[in-house]
């Protein structure tokens, strides 16, 4: 028996609704993880519990297909969710619907292509290659490493790469990730107080110390694009330049600069926050799983060995991807895909009321005991290609599904491939007090407090 045979990773224990409930409210932390009760991971289809305007949890892998489908409109994006990032991404591809979404859609995709591996390897490379140097200072000199915090720098450098052709350590480029970091400590994407007793669309004011983090994220990632959109100023082949170039087909016009802050904001959170989120669990589960630890070293060193890790050696390390694939599943970075019911409608076979929330919920489906055989057990080989013809299908959607499906899949399971293998290849990753570790639905599924710990340089 492996020591991930008998290990659980950090989660909350389901209890029954209103104990749940109390649980919740007592920690006043706005994590949601806690409110879901014991029949969330038994039952495909539940209420979730009293509130004013009704929840319903939807397990069913058929039926959040055809949710998040939504061929005829029935359910956009939830406002509740939307209220919370508005301010950060105005009415940009992230929160849109209908019409507004089709049109950035087809406006923004160009700008898809720069996510594509032939042209992201290398940024990706040369942000590893300058944090691996950061690693090793803290593995030689013992100075504590907050895990959560290192790895959303380096998602970000990542990004700001792509996205922009510069660097994190750039001003411009810090004060954003910055400033992020801020907002992203005191945002929540559904307030548990708003969620229970609040009216269905009303507006959803966000306090004043997040309206000003949005407030100087925006005027940044503005101040980065008055340098590409000043006259004379070069033309770059990247994210921005080509959110620049875009032309609604219809009507030939551009994004305003208020439009492109809009969708560069979207880039910027999307494409780092969510894979700093499963590195920051990868990481700490490798921690404490040496045996797993142990056997993914073996496959980098076989396949890679001690030089630099190239597009093709990512493309044969199968049990890299597969901790990478079985991470997500116990930690999705989307913990919830909320959704509303826009009009009076039926959801496996229950009537719906307009207003109703439609909680989508990867965590839950996850670890659910109908979809999933031992769903709480870390186990990398049940993506062994023998066992993955055996899961149920749509049970698995970490990147969400249907035509909002994240773009940026591809990008981040090759982005993460190359930094595990860089990373656990040299590095051990100690952490100071794993028994405290607790994860919280915040913006993704990350750690309820930070992870702090030290570096140990392996050979």
């Amino acid at each position: 028996m492996t020591a991930a045979a008998g290990y659980r990773p950090p989660a909350p224990r389901p209890m029954s609704p209103l104990p749940s409930l109390l649980r919740t409210v007592a920690r006043r932390d706005r994590d949601l993880l806690s409110i879901l009760p014991a029949a969330a991971y038994t039952q495909l289809v539940t209420t979730l519990g009293w509130s004013r305007r009704g929840i319903l949890l939807v397990n069913d892998p058929p039926e959040v297909s055809r949710i998040l489908a939504d061929p005829d409109g029935d359910f956009p994006k939830n406002d509740l969710m939307t209220g919370a990032l508005m301010p950060l991404v105005g009415e940009s591809i992230f929160v849109s619907n209908g019409g507004t979404w089709r049109r950035q859609r087809r406006m923004i995709e160009p700008a898809f292509s720069h996510m594509r591996i032939n042209r992201a390897f290398a940024p990706m490379s040369a942000a590893v290659d300058a944090f691996v140097p950061e690693l090793a200072r803290h593995a030689a000199d013992g100075t504590p490493l907050v895990l959560d915090h290192a790895m959303s720098q380096l998602t970000a450098d990542i990004i700001t790469r792509t996205i922009f052709s510069k660097s994190l350590a750039s001003d411009a480029a810090r004060a954003v990730f910055s400033a992020f970091a801020e907002w992203q400590g005191r945002v929540a994407n559904v307030e548990v107080g708003r969620l229970l007793f609040g009216a269905p669309f009303a507006d959803v004011p966000q306090p004043p110390n997040v309206v000003d983090a949005c407030t100087r994220i925006r005027a940044h990632i503005g101040a980065l694009l008055d340098e590409r959109l000043a006259p004379g100023a070069p033309v770059l082949d990247d994210i921005a330049g080509a959110a620049i170039a875009a032309r609604d087909p219809d009507t030939g016009a551009a994004f305003s600069r208020d439009e492109l802050i809009d969708e560069i904001g979207t880039f910027f959170l999307a494409g780092h926050e969510t894979t700093a989120s499963v590195l920051t669990w990868i990481l700490f589960l490798l921690s404490q799983l040496p045996d797993v630890a142990a056997r993914l070293r073996d496959e980098v060193a076989q396949v890679v060995g001690d030089g630099p890790v190239e597009f093709e050696h990512v493309k044969r390390l199968p049990y890299v991807r597969a901790v990478f694939r079985e991470t997500m599943r116990v930690y999705p970075p989307l913990t919830f895909i909320p959704r509303v019911a826009s009009r009076d409608t039926v959801v496996a076979g229950r009537r719906v009321r307009r207003g109703t929330m439609i909680m989508i919920a990867p965590w839950t489906m996850h670890r659910h005991r109908k979809l999933w055989p031992e769903p709480e057990r870390f186990d990398p080989d049940r993506w062994a290609p023998e066992r993955e013809k055996g899961h149920v299908p749509g049970a698995y959607i970490p990147f969400g599904a249907g035509p909002r499906v994240c773009v940026g899949a591809a990008f981040a399971q090759v982005e993460a491939a190359l930094i595990i293998a860089r990373v656990v290849r040299d590095f051990d990753f100690v952490p100071r007090d794993p028994a405290g570790v607790a994860p919280a639905s915040r913006l993704t599924t990350r750690p309820r407090r930070p992870i702090v710990g030290t570096v140990r340089r392996l050979g």
